[in-house]
């Protein structure tokens, strides 16, 4: 039914959970429109902060007064509490409430789309596509999972008709989209709080493939899950370096922190692509970006120099410190496969070095889920601080706690609360260190880069 509101008639918005990534970006495509945006977010972030500088109405209080019945849509996130006031009271007065993936369904329902999909990679992926796109002036709106390094934002605009989404898997929200482009990075378990079993998640992600439009473009990893049960008019497979995939790389170098290397794929070849970004799981996404940006008849040197000039996504390998003497890199990782990814990538930037990696799992149910992976990823590093789990949206659950991990773990491995991190840090000589984690760990990041400077 939400598929056809008119969304030119929308001129009151709000949203329940503002401050979210996907939540935000949307906020600002309606402010982008002139309409006017309010929302609710449990606590302030830098996110909301810049939300609130650009105009949008922020509040932090639980209070139904606050969304009035001249709304014309009220937005909500699933990571919201059922027990939240403001979602129960517009569930009660029948106001128009929905989903923020069924309004990202309206928004493309227009549009040519190009859907970046998987349970690892997707933010960052998407978000080199946005980039490709802005930066050769092809043009693109772009919804995005973090915040683009080199502009900012989670999210712009353009008059082109076209737009650049990451598809979320979480609670099967990349469902609703209208793909004409679809990116596969990995169809892991995870979310097994929503999907149950990982052939549920599996299902999901080919359901997701069967809406793609009629002679759309599908591209995924070679090897992934179920690749036979796959199908599109036209259907890539990229790999770092299988060779039996259509798209791969070859001559790569390493170059002042930098990765030199040429891409072959299916009847064509890039010869000279650098990337400024850490991490061979980034060189490996690039092959999906660039695929994408030919398929779009972008010319080959407009796409290499708009991958020079790409910057990353904030906390996906955010070179916070980079300097002879001292490297700090933050990450978002909080599945084993990401945190498998961003240490050896770290490794194969910096071979000889210690990695020192601080940790904060995120979910009691996937802590529980793949304490044994994560054990497996962290043990990669040669030290390991771990912070307690950082809940969000659940409730604990008995027996599970950080140590769930370490008691598996080989490699060298400290419990620390996050009131002695900064000390600890402070105490010592780390040359080379990485946060990771989906949970409030950002906002150590400051304090640490100050305590790791101070001992330079």
């Amino acid at each position: 039914m939400t598929d056809f509101i008119n969304i030119a008639q929308i001129k009151k918005v709000y949203f329940i959970g503002v401050g979210g990534i996907g939540m935000s970006a949307i906020a600002r495509f309606f402010h982008a429109r002139g309409v006017f945006v309010a929302g609710y977010d449990k606590t302030p972030t830098a996110l909301t902060d810049q939300l609130v500088k650009e105009g949008i109405l922020v509040h932090f209080v639980d209070d139904p007064s606050y969304c009035t019945s001249d709304f014309d849509a009220i937005v909500y996130t699933p990571a919201i509490p059922s027990d939240n006031m403001i979602l129960n009271h517009c569930r009660s007065n029948g106001m128009n409430l929905m989903k923020r993936s069924d309004m990202l369904q309206i928004i493309s329902r227009d549009t040519y789309n190009i859907c970046i999909a998987g349970t690892h990679g997707k933010t960052t992926i998407s978000t080199m596509v946005a980039h490709i796109l802005r930066h050769t002036e092809f043009g693109c709106n772009a919804f995005l999972g973090g915040i683009s390094s080199n502009y900012n934002t989670n999210f712009w605009s353009n008059p082109k008709p076209v737009c650049v989404i990451e598809a979320d898997e979480y609670d099967r929200s990349f469902l609703k989209l209208h793909p004409n482009i679809i990116g596969i990075t990995a169809m892991d378990a995870d979310h097994l709080d929503i999907y149950g079993t990982a052939y549920e998640v599996e299902e999901s992600f080919l359901a997701f493939t069967r809406n793609l439009k009629e002679s759309g473009l599908l591209i995924s990893k070679k090897g992934i899950q179920r690749e036979a049960e796959l199908f599109a008019a036209n259907h890539f497979t990229y790999h770092i370096n299988n060779k039996d995939a259509d798209i791969y790389i070859s001559n790569l170098e390493i170059e002042n922190g930098a990765y030199l290397y040429d891409i072959i794929g299916k009847g064509w070849k890039l010869n000279g692509v650098k990337l400024n970004m850490g991490g061979l799981h980034n060189v490996e996404n690039t092959l999906v970006a660039i695929t994408i940006a030919k398929y779009l008849g972008i010319e080959e040197d407009k796409i290499k120099l708009a991958v020079e000039e790409f910057k990353g996504v904030k906390r996906r390998f955010e070179f916070i410190i980079k300097s002879d003497d001292k490297v700090y890199i933050d990450d978002y990782a909080h599945h084993p496969e990401e945190l498998r990814a961003l240490i050896t990538g770290v490794r194969s930037l910096y071979p000889h070095e210690k990695i020192t990696i601080l940790f904060q799992p995120h979910l009691f149910s996937r802590t529980r889920d793949f304490a044994e992976g994560f054990a497996e990823s962290l043990d990669l590093a040669d030290e390991v601080l771990l912070l307690p789990i950082y809940p969000a949206r659940e409730l604990p659950i008995e027996g599970v706690d950080s140590s769930l991990i370490s008691r598996r773990m080989k490699a060298s491995v400290t419990l620390v609360e996050k009131d002695e991190v900064v000390q600890i840090i402070s105490n010592s000589d780390q040359k080379l260190f990485i946060t990771a984690g989906a949970g409030d760990i950002d906002k150590l990041i400051d304090p640490l880069k100050k305590a790791l400077i101070g001992n330079s």
